[in-house]
C-alpha cells in the first residue's frame, strides 16, 4: 500500500496544472447535456398556465403529475445510466440520452391529448435522468485533479443556461395575458393553442447540436482503462496533455485498479468503506432536492402569484431569477477550487435555512412584491454558488473508480425520487399548510444538511480520483 501511494504522489505531481483545450472543449459538448436537463426541466414553468388550459386541467392532482411526471423517467433514465455506461462506454450512453431529448421535445410538443403529452414527458424525463448523472461523471474523468472542479462546475453553468434559456424563450413566446383572462378564454388564445407547444419544441436544436457533439468527442480513458484497452487510453491521455502526462495518468489508474479491480456495484458494497461513500453520496444528492430550491422554479406562477403578482409579471420575475442563477454559478466556477467542496456545502446549507426563515416569515406575515422577490432571489443566488454545482462535483469525485457509473446511478436515482417528492408534494403542502410554514420546513431539512455535511463529507479539492478513493481506506 505504501509503493501504490507513493506512486500516486508522483502521478499527480506529474499531472498538467490545468486542462488542455481539448479537455475544455470534450467538457463543453458533455455539457449541452446539462443545458438540455435545465431547458427541459425549467421550461415546464412557463407553460404551465397555457397547457394546463389547453388541457383543462383545473384539479391540483391533475397540475402536480403534469408538473412531476417526467420525474418518473428521470428515475428510469437515471437507473439505467449506470448499466449503460458502465458496459458500452460514457460516450454512447450520452448519445443515446441526446436521441431521446431530440425526439421527446419534439413529441411533447405535438402532443394531441394530456396522457401523451405525460407520455412524452416522461420519455424526456428518460434523457434527463441520464445526462444528469452522466455528464459530470464524464467531465471528472477527464479532467485533471487541479481543473475537476471547475469543469464539472462548467456543466452546472451550462444547466443554468439552459434554465435561462427556457425562461427567455417563454417570455418571447407567450402573448401578455390579460387580466382576469378565465381558462377558457387562455385555452382559446396563441399561448394555449400553439404558444406553450414552441416552447417545448425549442429544446430540438440543442438536443440536435448535442448528439452531432457526442460523435466527437473521445470516449473516457478511465473506462477504457477499466476494459483493458489500455492502447486507446492512452492515445487519449496524450491527446488531452501529452505523452509525460498519459504515461503517469496510466500508471496511477493501472495502480489503483490493481488494488480494486472491476467488480459489480454488489461486490464494491460489500466493503464497508464504500457503503459509507454511497451513503454519503445519497445523502448529498437527497439534500440538493429537498433544500427546496427547485419549487421556485417548477411552480414560479404560485410562488409569486402568493407574493401578489399577476402572470405576465411573474414571466419577467422567472427571468430576472434565471439571470441570477447565471451569475452565481459563474461565481461558482472561482470558489470551487478556492474555497474546496466542503466549505460551499456548508455555506449553502446555512444560507439558505436562514432565508427560508425570513421568507417564510413574509408570507405569514402577508407581506407582498418586491421583498418577496429580493429573498427568492437571494436563495436563488445562495443555491447556485453552493448545492447547485458542489453536488454534482461532490458526487463526480468521490466514488471508486470499479463502479464509478453504479454508483453515480444510484446517487442520482435518489436524486431524482426525492425531486419527484419535492415537486409532487409542493402543492399538496402549499394547500394544507400555506407557503410560508412550507419555506419553514425547507429550512428545516437545510439545517440538517448542515450537520450531516459538518460531520461526514471530507474536502476533496486538488486530489485525483485515484487518491480520493485511497483516502476513504
Amino acid at each position: 500500500m505504501q509503493i501504490i501511494e507513493s506512486d500516486t504522489r508522483g502521478a499527480t505531481d506529474s499531472a498538467p496544472a490545468g486542462a488542455s483545450r481539448l479537455v475544455w472543449l470534450s467538457a463543453a459538448v458533455s455539457a449541452i447535456g446539462g443545458l438540455m436537463f435545465g431547458y427541459d426541466w425549467v421550461v415546464i414553468g412557463g407553460a404551465k398556465p397555457f397547457y394546463e388550459a389547453s388541457f383543462g386541467l383545473d384539479r391540483p392532482a391533475d397540475q402536480a403529475w403534469a408538473v412531476s411526471c417526467a420525474l418518473i423517467g428521470c428515475l428510469i433514465g437515471a437507473m439505467t445510466s449506470g448499466a449503460l455506461s458502465d458496459r458500452f462506454g460514457r460516450k454512447p450512453a450520452l448519445s443515446t440520452a441526446a436521441m431521446i431529448f431530440a425526439v421527446s421535445s419534439i413529441g411533447t410538443a405535438l402532443a394531441t391529448s394530456f396522457t401523451t403529452f405525460v407520455a412524452w414527458r416522461i420519455l424526456g424525463g428518460v434523457a434527463i435522468g441520464m445526462a444528469s448523472g452522466l455528464s459530470p461523471l464524464y467531465i471528472g474523468e477527464i479532467a485533471p485533479a487541479a481543473s475537476r472542479g471547475r469543469l464539472v462546475v462548467l456543466n452546472q453553468i451550462a444547466l443554468v443556461l439552459g434554465i435561462l434559456g427556457a425562461q427567455i424563450v417563454n417570455l418571447l413566446i407567450a402573448d401578455p395575458v390579460v387580466p382576469g383572462a378565465t381558462l377558457a378564454e387562455i385555452a382559446a388564445s396563441w399561448n394555449g393553442t400553439v404558444g406553450w407547444r414552441w416552447m417545448f419544441a425549442a429544446a430540438a436544436v440543442p438536443a440536435v447540436v448535442f448528439l452531432f457533439g457526442c460523435t466527437w468527442i473521445p470516449e473516457s480513458p478511465r473506462w477504457l482503462a477499466q476494459r483493458g484497452q489500455w492502447e486507446r487510453s492512452e492515445h487519449v491521455l496524450s491527446r488531452f496533455g501529452g505523452r509525460e502526462y498519459a504515461r503517469h495518468a496510466l500508471a496511477e489508474i493501472r495502480a489503483a485498479l490493481e488494488v480494486s479491480p472491476g467488480r459489480s456495484l454488489r461486490a464494491v458494497l460489500q466493503e464497508g468503506r464504500f457503503r459509507r461513500v454511497l451513503v454519503i453520496g445519497i445523502v448529498l444528492a437527497v439534500l440538493q432536492q429537498w433544500c427546496g430550491i427547485n419549487v421556485i422554479f417548477n411552480y414560479a406562477q404560485e410562488v409569486f402569484e402568493s407574493a401578489g403578482y399577476a402572470v405576465s409579471d411573474i414571466l419577467l420575475n422567472i427571468v430576472i431569477t434565471g439571470v441570477v442563477n447565471c451569475i452565481f454559478t459563474v461565481v461558482a466556477l472561482v470558489t470551487v477550487e478556492r474555497w474546496g467542496r466542503r466549505r460551499l456545502m456548508l455555506l449553502g446549507c446555512s444560507g439558505l435555512a436562514v432565508i427560508y426563515l425570513a421568507l417564510g416569515g413574509c408570507y405569514l406575515a402577508g407581506l407582498q412584491g418586491w421583498p418577496l422577490l429580493l429573498l427568492v432571489v437571494a436563495a436563488i443566488a445562495c443555491y447556485a454558488m453552493t448545492l447547485a454545482p458542489v453536488t454534482w462535483v461532490a458526487l463526480a469525485e468521490i466514488f471508486p473508480g470499479e463502479a464509478r457509473g453504479a454508483s453515480m446511478s444510484v446517487a442520482t436515482t435518489a436524486l431524482w425520487a426525492a425531486c419527484f417528492l419535492l415537486t409532487y408534494s409542493f402543492p399538496l403542502l402549499n394547500a394544507a399548510a400555506g407557503t410560508g410554514l412550507t419555506f419553514w420546513l425547507y429550512a428545516a431539512l437545510c439545517a440538517a444538511g448542515l450537520v450531516f455535511i459538518s460531520a461526514k463529507l471530507p474536502e476533496t479539492k486538488g486530489k485525483s480520483l485515484e487518491e480520493i478513493e485511497h483516502a476513504w481506506a
